[in-house]
């Protein structure tokens, strides 16, 4: 039950409240209008822009950053050697002559649209590397080193396009750049090169490389040489005529000779196509396969003028061993296969018959002379000069490899043992 004293307090604030009703006020918002709604819109859409841009801008600066700290796995790269053709292989090539087609002049022009066709496809892979020379740099200027040389997208690693060319931009320079097809232009860096093979492997970061160049270029793939005969149809891409991006078409007008270099011989794909003195450039099949690699190196004695190509199968590894950014192995021997006609008319033990020894090598260094014949390296016997390059070639820098020979003296051959630090031609 309620007492007194509570319904005192009670009719005390009942007054209370009604003594300060005057002080209440409800506080109404003030109406905006629409003019006023479209300017709020408006400005809130300016600043969308403005931040929008800003997001843009950094986003496109900070790419490549991004995609360096972010980058994709360093992959091996891996070229596989291509086998020689079996006898079986030639027999199937020589069935019974099939008659050939007419051809007018609508087929003649549906030949050359499949032929441009195939020709644009492969120049995706074709590159121009140029060194960046200082503005003192006349010499290479007037020796034509400043015109480039044409590359081919060989291997993509995961973090960078690689990309095969002739060594001679190297020469007196430290920077390069790379012009792809879409004619965009980047900055290069020199993965390994060998002086021997006069082949070198530049390197474009993946994360540098625009949306619109991806678009444009392809890894071109390297075909086998040894299935190239001669009257097969090529595609010869580069400056072999003086100037870059040139094509053309032609013929295989032979595949029987060989060029012979340091530690090795590489077949020769000879064309019927003319050139300028000291053009570069890619041989494909009519499969927009790499077949060739065109250098003025091959056959520089001779004069000829024609395009002529290293068969692709012989630098494969090569090839892989740049592409992967290590030292080509190097020797120094400069020789022949030792026949069995050879060795029967003038009594040469069978091997690899030394013509000549580079001064400045791990050859000259370890003894070995001209007129000697190695017989064997790392156990291996060698008995032409394709089982000893390829014995060369499967040996490592720095290594200490022991060679196995002979040596001619007054009572005949004798056996002589080399021990070889084995070096590279950079």
């Amino acid at each position: 039950m309620p007492n007194d004293k509570d319904h005192d307090l009670s009719q005390e604030e009942g007054s209370e409240e009604k003594k300060y009703s005057f002080l209440r006020e409800t506080i109404k918002p003030k109406p905006i209008s629409r003019e006023q709604l479209a300017k709020q819109f408006v400005r809130i859409a300016i600043y969308g822009v403005i931040l929008g841009a800003f997001a843009c801008l950094g986003f496109y600066a900070l790419k490549p950053l991004v995609q360096n700290w972010f980058r994709g796995e360093l992959e091996t790269v891996e070229i596989p050697e291509d086998e020689e053709p079996s006898e079986e292989d030639m027999a199937d090539g020589e069935g019974e002559a099939v008659s050939a087609p007419v051809i007018d002049a609508k087929t003649y022009e549906e030949m050359l649209a499949s032929m441009k066709e195939r020709a644009e496809e492969a120049g995706k892979g074709i590159v121009t590397v140029k060194p960046v020379l200082e503005k003192e740099d006349w010499e290479a200027d007037m020796t034509g080193i400043s015109a480039g040389a044409t590359g081919v997208i060989t291997a993509d690693n995961g973090q960078e396009l690689l990309i095969l060319a002739d060594n001679s931009v190297c020469e007196m320079a430290s920077k390069w750049t790379a012009t792809f097809q879409d004619g965009k232009t980047y900055n290069a860096a020199l993965k390994k090169q060998d002086k021997n093979t006069r082949l070198a492997v530049f390197s474009v970061p993946r994360g540098n490389i625009s949306d619109s160049t991806w678009a444009s270029v392809s890894v071109s793939t390297l075909g086998n040489s040894n299935l190239t005969n001669q009257g097969d149809i090529v595609i010869a891409v580069g400056n072999m005529f003086g100037y870059a991006d040139g094509i053309t078409y032609g013929m295989i007008s032979s595949t029987e000779y060989k060029a012979t270099l340091f530690d090795g011989e590489y077949d020769v794909l000879a064309t019927d196509i003319p050139a300028e003195s000291g053009g570069t450039g890619i041989l494909f099949n009519i499969d927009g396969e790499v077949v060739g690699i065109i250098s003025s190196s091959v056959w520089t004695e001779s004069g000829n003028s024609m395009v002529n190509a290293y068969a692709i199968s012989d630098l494969k590894s090569t090839i892989e061993l740049l592409a992967n950014g290590q030292s080509v192995p190097y020797i120094g021997v400069y020789g022949t296969t030792v026949t069995a006609q050879i060795s029967e008319e003038q009594g040469i033990p069978a091997g690899v018959y030394v013509v000549d020894v580079d001064p400045d090598s791990p050859a000259m260094a370890a003894g070995i002379q001209i007129g000697d014949v190695i017989c064997g390296v790392s156990g291996e016997d060698t008995g032409s000069i394709m089982s000893y390059q390829r014995a060369v070639l499967e040996t490592k820098t720095g290594e200490q490899v022991r060679f196995k020979g002979k040596r001619l003296g007054a009572e005949g051959y004798v056996d002589v043992d080399f021990t070889v630090t084995v070096g590279s031609s950079e």
